[in-house]
């Protein structure tokens, strides 16, 4: 264990939880090789590296989903071995998944005591369940009621919900797997403010995010992971941007905003006074012929509601929507595709890709199959697949695997060329680069630096202020649902759109 001792004077207090020489191959292809971890009592152990380094494979065998093939595992200074899921929760190690995972009709406390309600003479003990939700909630700083359902809680809140019930449980070490990925600004912040106090309760927490900026912040210990190797783990004091990148993508990857454009063509998309009743209020915006325009807020101020509006799902209570000067009619997802109007989900999993599907056929979805035969030419369209993978960068091992095997940038790739794929002339895009690794974001940085430069118009709604700041020359800034400002990016500092994400105001 000579590097796990390598880095033991940098923190205080052994491990609680450790791994030791850790392999595990799955068909014979090695998804770890001799891995080190630990993470110690009252420590923010940030876990990081691209998709398919690892990651998963490691937290499974933290979970005791995963049995390793070598190694040992140690809780408490002793060895544990046949660990399984039961076994790692009675220890007191606890996993929140990505995905939430409440009962959305149940209250807040039954979410709780979710599958493990008190009960005297077979009756559950209602006012005991309601007092002790109450109790955890409030001692871990959450004012949050606990009779309310977990459907009527922001996204934030269930998630924290969800990590309060592991504390309630026991969890004496936390695994929590990309906690803010679809959270932004003020949202995310609770999370983190919720993970620093339960640090310092004591709690061991292991934090695994894309978001490198929020490890850099929240993190007293990094390990990266690449190809199933541990490459370092150092305080996360000693590392800045460039060397975790480095680390992370063993070179240099390069995502500069290209050269400024110093006009644009036509109005291809105008939103003129939508209001929606309830996240927007008057909101007014135009997007010429190769221009990216960002709309920037804090999360739930807006943005989160034109995915649906635009894509045809949902119709405002009043406003205008025209793509290439006409107008196009609310609530019809056959006349948004057909005024040339592509919209990418930010959910792709949820609401863009079929999981269970293989590539060809998730990419081919929204290609008209009308030939004007009985039968669908499946040939053709395998081709066109092909062609469309290879230009948007889909890069597997298997010919055609079911899309839900995919990392999550390859997901994304898949989806943006089911929808981007012809140069559309107008493009909404929300939160294009969520949960994936830094190639893979650099990689679709590019796709959409192409698309504006063939001449798409992009609107982009990003809770990554980094990439609004790489990608957009224009940001309408929404706060309350109202558009409050409309700012050149190239005039606009990074403090400035951090601010205008956590419900600041732009140049004070």
């Amino acid at each position: 264990m000579t590097s796990l001792d390598s880095t033991q004077a940098q923190t205080t207090g052994m491990p609680i939880l450790a791994l030791a020489g850790v392999s595990k191959s799955f068909g014979g292809a090695a998804a770890l090789r001799d891995v080190d971890f630990d993470v110690r009592p009252g420590e923010v152990h940030a876990l990081v590296g691209m998709n398919g380094a690892g990651k998963s494979t490691l937290v499974g065998v933290l979970s005791g989903a995963h049995n390793p093939d070598g190694g040992e595992i140690r809780f408490d200074g002793e060895q544990l071995s046949g660990l399984t899921p039961r076994r790692a929760r009675e220890q007191g190690i606890a996993t929140v998944p990505q995905k939430r995972d409440l009962v959305l009709d149940l209250s807040v406390a039954e979410n709780l005591f979710l599958g493990d309600l008190p009960r005297r003479g077979g009756w559950v003990g209602w006012k005991a369940v309601r007092s002790q939700a109450r109790e955890t909630l409030q001692s871990i700083g959450l004012d949050i009621d606990e009779r309310m359902p977990a459907g009527a809680l922001t996204a934030a809140e269930q998630t924290m919900v969800e990590i309060a019930r592991e504390v309630r449980r026991g969890g004496r070490v936390l695994i929590l797997d990309e906690p803010t990925a679809s959270l932004g600004g003020a949202a995310a912040e609770q999370v983190r403010d919720l993970v620093r106090r339960l640090r310092a309760q004591g709690t061991a927490i292991v934090y695994i995010s894309h978001h490198l900026d929020e490890i850099l912040d929240i993190a007293d210990r990094v390990t990266v992971l690449r190809d199933g190797r541990r490459q370092l783990t150092v305080p996360a004091s000693e590392l800045d941007m460039g060397s975790l990148v480095y680390a992370i993508a063993g070179e240099h990857v390069e995502s500069e905003r290209p050269a400024a454009r110093s006009e644009w063509g036509e109005t291809r998309l105008r939103l003129d006074a939508v209001n929606d009743g309830t996240r927007l209020r008057d909101l007014s915006l135009e997007v010429r012929a190769g221009e990216v325009v960002a709309v920037l807020g804090p999360a739930g101020d807006g943005q989160s509601a034109l995915f649906s509006l635009l894509s045809g799902t949902a119709r405002p209570d009043t406003g205008t929507l025209e793509v290439e000067g006409r107008q196009v009619a609310w609530g019809s997802v056959a006349q948004s595709l057909r005024s040339g109007l592509r919209c990418v989900t930010g959910d792709r999993l949820a609401n863009g890709l079929i999981g269970a599907l293989g590539i060809n056929e998730n990419i081919v979805l929204a290609i008209d199959r009308r030939t004007g035969r009985p039968w669908v030419d499946w040939k053709a369209l395998r081709a066109r697949a092909t062609v469309i993978r290879d230009r948007f960068g889909v890069r597997t091992i298997q010919a055609d695997p079911p899309v839900g095997q995919l990392s999550g940038g390859n997901q994304q790739k898949v989806l943006l060329g089911k929808w981007l794929d012809g140069d559309p002339r107008v493009c909404f895009l929300e939160d294009p680069t969520n949960g994936v690794d830094v190639h893979a974001k650099a990689d679709i940085h590019h796709l959409i630096d192409a698309l504006a430069a063939r001449g798409t118009a992009v609107l982009l709604a990003s809770s990554d202020v980094a990439e609004v700041q790489r990608l957009a020359d224009r940001v309408v800034v929404v706060s309350a649902g109202r558009p409050t400002a409309v700012l050149d990016v190239a005039d606009t500092s990074r403090d400035e759109l951090v601010a205008l994400t956590v419900g600041g105001t732009s140049r004070d």
